[in-house]
C-alpha cells in the first residue's frame, strides 16, 4: 500500500471524459470545468493585444457598515448564465452583472462568514431551480436560489444544514478517549467551496491541527435538493477498510486532520471524485501515530455515486512536515508515446508534481521511492523513503546549503548568516525531519511549494502551468510541559526563513516561480521568476515572490496570474513564458482569476485583490477588478 491500492477494474474505465461541459463563455466552477483545468476557450485576448488590456470595472465588496478595516479574501468568482457569483469576507454572497460589475442581489449570511474561496453552482433540474452552495467557517452548508439569493426552499432547515454532526464531532466518541486531549467541538468548518456532481454536493472540511484529537476529516455527499446525507468516505479508514493497517493499533481513534480543506475535482463522465487529503494532526511530530497513516497527505479516488474507495496515492508517508495535499487534482488527457491516457496531476507543498492514470492510480511517468533522512527525535520514526517523480524535477527549492545564503545586500546577508550559523541551524536535503532543541531549516516550507491554488492546463499544447514558492521555514521541537498529550512542542524560534521587517528570504533567489511542464514527457518546458521585491534597489528586484492562488490559461495563448505578494496581475505567453503584461493592483491578489464573455461580446479577465492570506501581505483593498480590451483593440 506504499504507492497505491487499486481496484481490479475501475468503473466505466473505457468511457470518454466530459471535462468541457461548461458553455464556452462561462466560468461555472472554481476550476472552470469539474476536472479543474482552468482553461478558457476564449481567444479574443492574445499575445499581440494583451498590452492594451485595461480595467473595465471594479466592484467594492465592503459597504462601509463593517468599520474601517479591510478583510482578506481568496475567492474566485464564478460566472454562469450572465451572472457573476462571489462570496465576500463581509458576511455576504453577491450576484453581479459580469459586464458592468453592477450589483444584482445581495445575500446577508448570518453567523460566521461564507467560505473564504468562493461558491459552487448547481444547474438544478425540471423541478428545482439553480442553486449556489457554500460552507461557512462555523460548519454549515448553505444553499441559495441562484436567481434571487434567497435561501433555497426544501434544502435542510431554511436552506442550511449543520455539518457538525455527532459522527463528525464524536469521531468514535471522544468521551471514550479518556486521558486524551480533544479539540474544541466547534473546530470544524469550510474554507473552500464544495464540488457538485449530478445531484450531489460533496464537502470536505477544515479541522484543527492541534490538539490531535477532535473532529473527523471525513468527506460527505449531500442531496442537492433536500440536504439529506447520501454517503460518507472515512478519511481515516475504519477496521476492515483498506488502509486501516497503516496505523498502529489505537493511534487512529479520535484522530483529527486527514481532511480535504482545499478543492476536489470530478471525472464527470466516469463518476469519480478525487479528494486531496491533508496531514494527520499533529503534523510536526508523529511518534504517537507510527506507520504511513492513510489517507494522510494522499490523493484518493472514490465512486462519486456511493463514496466507495477506488484507489489512492500517498504523496507523503507519515507526514511530519505539514505537506498537506490541498490543490485541486487536475484532470487531463496525457498523450504519451502515441497513447492517450486519462490522467490526474497532483501537486504538493514539497514542490513535486505527480501524474497518475486517473482510472487506476498507476503512474503516467515514473515515480520512485527514494531514501530520506531519519529523525533524531526520540520516539519519532520517520518513513525511510518518500515518492519522487523521475521525469519532473522539483518545481521549488527542497534543499539548502551554506553557499545558498542570500547575498543581495550586506545587511541582509549578515542577518541571514547569523540565523543559520549563529543559531546552529540544521539543514540539508528534502524531507529533513525537525531536530530536537536545534533550529531546522526546511524547504520549501509550510507555505512553500505549490499551495491550494494548484495548476492550470492547456489541452491544445499539453502544457501544465504551476506557480510555486520557495518560502523556507525555521523551527524545532522542544520538550513539552509535563502532562501534555504529546512529548514535544514547537520551539521558540518558529518563523519563515526570512528577515521579518524586510520580507526578504534568506536564500538566494528566485523565491517564486511560474513553470510550464510538458505532460507528454514530464519535462519542464519553461520556467520563469514570478514577482518582484520592491524594497530592493533597482537591478536587484527581479527575485520572484511567494504566491497564494493560481493561474489560468486561455485559448488566446496566455497565462494569467495574480497570486504574488507584490500586488501585481500578470499575463505570460503560454508558449514561451515571456512576460507580456503587468498591472499594479490596489492589493495583492491571493486568489485565482477567471475569464468569461460579457454581454457585449468582449472577453473579460477578473480577479479578487484584497491582500492577506498566510503570506501576510497588506490588506489594503476590497476590490474585484475586471479587465477587457478597449473596443478598438479587439
Amino acid at each position: 500500500m506504499r504507492r497505491a491500492a487499486r481496484m481490479a477494474a475501475v468503473l466505466l474505465a473505457a468511457a470518454p471524459c466530459a471535462l468541457f461541459a461548461a458553455p464556452p463563455g462561462d466560468w461555472p466552477t472554481y476550476g472552470h470545468d469539474k476536472g479543474g483545468q482552468r482553461f478558457s476557450p476564449l481567444d479574443q485576448i492574445t499575445p499581440a493585444n494583451v498590452g492594451s488590456l485595461a480595467v473595465a470595472w471594479t466592484y467594492h465588496m465592503k459597504t462601509g457598515g463593517e468599520g474601517t478595516r479591510f478583510r482578506g479574501s481568496q475567492a474566485t468568482p464564478i460566472v454562469v448564465d450572465g451572472r457573476m457569483f462571489v462570496s465576500t469576507p463581509y458576511g455576504r454572497v453577491v450576484a453581479l452583472d459580469p459586464t458592468s460589475g453592477r450589483e444584482l442581489w445581495v445575500a446577508e449570511i448570518a453567523g460566521a462568514p461564507p467560505s473564504l474561496r468562493g461558491v459552487e453552482y448547481w444547474a438544478g433540474d425540471a423541478a428545482t431551480a439553480p442553486r449556489l452552495f457554500f460552507g461557512t467557517r462555523d460548519g454549515r452548508l448553505l444553499a441559495l436560489d441562484a436567481a434571487t439569493g434567497k435561501p433555497a426552499a426544501g434544502f435542510g432547515d431554511g436552506g442550511a444544514i449543520d455539518l457538525k454532526t455527532p459522527e463528525i464531532l464524536g469521531h468514535e466518541s471522544l468521551e471514550a478517549l479518556s486521558g486524551k486531549a480533544a479539540g474544541p467541538a466547534g473546530v470544524y468548518g469550510m474554507t473552500s467551496p464544495p464540488i457538485v456532481w449530478g445531484d450531489l454536493v460533496i464537502t470536505g472540511g477544515a479541522t484543527q491541527e492541534v490538539p490531535v484529537h477532535g473532529a473527523s476529516g471525513d468527506v460527505r455527499a449531500w442531496d442537492a435538493r433536500t440536504g439529506k446525507l447520501r454517503w460518507t468516505f472515512h478519511a481515516i479508514p475504519k477496521p476492515g477498510e483498506p488502509g486501516h493497517d497503516s496505523w498502529a493499533p489505537g493511534s487512529a481513534e479520535g484522530r483529527s486532520g486527514v481532511n480535504v480543506w482545499g478543492f476536489m475535482t470530478v471525472d464527470a463522465e466516469r463518476g469519480i471524485v478525487y479528494m486531496p487529503f491533508g496531514a494527520p494532526a499533529w503534523d510536526r511530530y508523529g511518534g504517537d501515530r507510527p506507520g504511513d497513516n492513510l489517507y494522510g497527505s494522499s490523493l484518493v479516488a472514490a465512486d462519486a455515486r456511493t463514496g466507495r474507495y477506488l484507489w489512492h496515492f500517498q504523496a507523503v508517508h507519515h507526514d511530519i512536515w505539514d505537506v498537506d495535499l490541498q490543490a485541486p487534482p487536475l484532470l487531463f488527457d496525457a498523450r504519451v508515446g502515441g497513447r492517450t491516457i486519462p490522467a490526474v496531476a497532483i501537486t504538493t507543498k514539497s514542490g513535486l508534481l505527480f501524474m497518475l492514470d486517473r482510472t487506476t492510480g498507476e503512474p503516467v511517468h515514473p515515480i520512485e521511492e527514494r531514501p530520506v533522512p531519519a529523525s533524531t527525535v526520540p520516539g519519532e520514526k520517520a518513513a525511510p523513503t518518500q515518492p519522487f517523480p523521475v521525469n519532473t524535477p522539483p518545481l521549488a527549492r527542497n534543499s539548502f546549503a551554506l553557499d545558498d545564503i542570500a547575498d543581495l545586500t550586506p545587511e541582509h546577508r549578515a542577518f541571514c548568516t547569523d540565523l543559520v550559523v549563529g543559531k546552529g541551524a540544521v539543514f540539508g536535503g528534502p524531507y529533513l525531519p525537525l531536530a530536537l532543541d536545534r533550529p531546522t531549516i526546511s524547504f520549501p516550507g509550510l507555505q512553500g511549494g505549490s499551495n491550494w491554488g494548484g495548476a492550470a492546463f492547456d489541452p491544445t499544447s499539453g502544457l501544465l502551468f504551476l506557480n510555486t514558492s520557495d518560502l523556507g521555514q525555521v523551527s524545532s521541537l522542544v520538550a513539552a510541559e509535563p502532562g501534555s498529550p504529546l512529548p514535544y512542542k514547537l520551539g521558540p524560534l518558529n518563523s519563515r526563513f526570512q528577515q521579518g521587517e524586510t520580507r526578504l528570504m534568506c536564500q538566494k533567489p528566485p523565491w517564486g516561480r511560474l513553470s510550464a511542464v510538458d505532460t507528454a514527457t514530464g519535462k519542464v518546458a519553461w520556467q520563469v521568476s514570478l514577482g518582484v521585491s520592491d524594497t530592493l534597489p533597482e537591478g536587484l528586484r527581479d527575485t520572484g515572490r511567494p504566491s497564494a492562488g493560481g493561474a489560468i490559461a486561455t485559448a488566446g495563448g496566455l497565462v494569467f496570474i495574480g497570486a504574488t505578494d507584490d500586488s501585481r496581475f500578470r499575463a505570460f505567453s503560454s508558449r514561451t513564458g515571456e512576460a507580456l503584461w503587468t498591472w499594479r493592483l490596489p492589493a495583492s491578489a491571493h486568489a485565482t482569476p477567471v475569464s468569461y464573455r460579457g454581454a457585449d461580446g468582449r472577453q473579460y479577465v477578473a480577479v479578487v485583490a484584497t491582500g492577506g492570506s498566510l503570506l501576510f501581505s497588506a490588506i489594503d483593498s476590497d476590490a474585484i477588478v475586471a479587465f477587457a480590451l478597449p473596443a478598438d483593440k479587439q
